[in-house]
């Protein structure tokens, strides 16, 4: 391995010609080992802003709930939060904020700087890129959005601030939702995921099909929690829980920020002290639902059940995670003591519905089951398999800064490197991307990165390319992303290549698949814009844990 310079200060700036003059090996050496000191290194106002947005999504829950007489106000909360309409307007309110892309990997810790919030940009514009799921299919499909998808969208939005503002959600207000938002994932299947489609909708179809919908709603959050533990079960998790920790701007003791890896700064695997917290984490998951499922009253079960919750969904936003995860796991706490809290009694065989019982079936058993066996087939958030580590990635690589040839698209954002130059300085610029290497190549999955580039770039020195997460192309191109790896894998590389036209080695990207739980390798192509997939194999994770971060080549 060539000797590596020493990482500078951490935080400090980063000399942007300097950094352009080095391989893959040292701008990885660098940004991991400054990565486990300060993590992404975000000011202060960064997390301010969040704070707020937080704060008014819970505002914005109690102003629509105030069209209810009796409900929203804050004097007399506890009195109204156990109320059906409450729980419903809260599901509803949170579909609308995520499907205009306020909420999940939305602001600075979504990565974006401005527009902190991008996707109804995006989504109302006839023109920008979408990805449809049969590009195909007659009126839905194509690469472009028309105006039959704004329309829709439009609707859609629509359709969820109506059911708002009404004073009792009724089936006349939701019908128009449960339509439109598969009709909208017909024509581009980022809005179907933008909504969470898993969650928040099968919420909203349980609120209109079931006989006691409390019933229902109780099966999809157990399945939530139980699906989310499994996902854990791959010894990718092991190497989540460090580096979201590092990355907690509230751990001020460099000790323990280095006591969560192996041995900083040459070896970055998870310590015992980081396995042991991510097995605590895949307790939890399992915890909550399994001790919740047998709840039939008050009592000591029920508070068990309610305090794993607590401290599972508690110990995520205490680490202030990127994604910005926050509303989600507030609305979770919230179902959890309304669902078993605030109606223990309602059994969960009451569903009352034939036909909503077969799309339960689906939706939280089998879609999640065969998500996490073969999950390229199907969402990693319809298999509700969340930040577990093990998710498909993309790495775009553009050959002499022809990343700005994007330029050419209807977009609602540039890149996240551009908007970073624009707001940030040339040296911060540099340092904050050099950041979100390091966040990938620490994880397990990412340390393939550095075995495919020279497969990716035919030998050429990796200094001649720019080199771009596939989650902040999605955020861009498509104007949303959640660490779903599909959205930016071989199909949006011909979407853009139809409308950018990128000449053979200009743009190459590395598609890399999640592991099946019950399997032990990644599947990984590398495509050419021009000529589409080159080449394609497999990769044994055991080969992969053996590697560093900035290793390079196959050996």
């Amino acid at each position: 391995m060539p000797e590596v310079a020493s990482a500078p200060e951490a935080g400090a700036p980063l000399d942007p010609a300097e950094w352009e003059r080095k391989d893959f090996t040292e701008r990885v050496r660098i940004a991991t080992n400054a990565y486990v000191l300060t993590g992404l290194g975000y000011p202060p106002p960064v997390y301010v802003f969040h704070a707020v947005k937080l704060a008014l999504f819970v505002a914005g829950w109690m102003f629509f709930c105030r069209f209810t007489p009796g409900l929203g106000t804050v004097s007399g909360f506890t009195t109204w939060i156990f109320e059906p309409t409450a729980f419903q307007k809260a599901f509803l309110w949170a579909s609308l904020v995520e499907v205009m892309g306020f909420g999940c990997m939305s602001g600075p810790l979504g990565l974006r700087i401005w527009p902190p919030f991008t996707a109804w940009l995006h989504f109302l514009r006839p023109g920008t890129t979408k990805l449809a799921p049969f590009p195909n299919l007659p009126v839905f499909g194509g690469t472009t959005r028309t105006g039959l998808d704004v329309v829709l969208y439009a609707a859609l939005v629509a359709a969820l601030a109506r059911s708002l503002v009404q004073p009792e959600v009724t089936a006349a207000h939701l019908l128009p939702i449960v339509v439109l938002l598969p009709l909208c994932g017909l024509g581009d299947k980022t809005i179907f995921l933008a909504a969470r489609v898993e969650h928040h909708f099968a919420m909203i179809v349980c609120f209109l099909a079931a006989g006691t919908w409390i019933a229902a709603c109780k099966w999809v959050q157990l399945a939530i929690w139980f699906w989310a533990g499994v996902s854990k079960l791959t010894v990718a998790f092991g190497y989540v829980v460090p580096i979201m920790t590092a990355n907690n701007p509230l751990l001020k003791s460099g000790a323990l920020r280095r006591r969560l890896f192996v041995s900083y700064p040459d070896d970055l695997r998870p310590s015992r002290l980081a396995k042991a917290m991510a097995h605590a984490g895949t307790f939890l998951e399992f915890a909550t639902p399994l001790t919740l499922v047998f709840v039939t009253h008050a009592g000591p079960l029920l508070y068990l059940g309610i305090g794993f919750a607590l401290l599972l969904h508690g110990f995520i936003l205490s680490n202030l995670p990127i994604a910005a995860v926050f509303e989600w796991n507030v609305l979770s706490i919230y179902a959890a003591f309304f669902l078993f809290v605030g109606h223990p009694e309602v059994s969960l065989f009451s569903v009352g519905s034939g036909p909503l019982a077969l799309y339960l079936v689906v939706a939280l058993l089998v879609l999640p089951l065969v998500g996490n066996l073969a999950p390229s087939r199907v969402s990693f958030l319809v298999s509700m398999r969340y930040y577990a580590g093990n998710w498909a990635w993309n790495a775009w690589l553009f050959r002499n800064h022809g990343y700005k040839k994007l330029q050419g698209l209807k977009r609602a954002a540039p890149l996240l490197r551009e908007q970073q130059e624009r707001f940030l300085g040339a040296d911060q610029a540099v340092l904050a991307d050099s950041a979100l290497l390091a966040f990938r190549t620490l994880h397990l999955q990412g340390r393939i990165l550095g075995m495919l580039l020279p497969k990716a770039i035919g030998g050429r020195p990796f200094r001649d390319y720019t080199y771009v997460d596939g989650e902040v192309v999605a955020a861009s191109v498509v104007g949303w992303n959640f660490g779903e790896g599909h959205l930016a894998d071989q199909r949006l590389v011909a979407a853009v290549q139809a409308q950018c036209g990128f000449e053979d080695g200009d743009l190459r990207v590395i598609c890399v698949e999640a592991q099946p739980i019950l399997g032990s390798t990644l599947h990984w192509r590398i495509v050419d814009a021009k000529r589409g997939i080159l080449e394609e194999g497999d990769a044994e994770l055991s080969d992969l844990a053996t590697r560093k971060p900035w290793d390079y080549g196959e050996s």
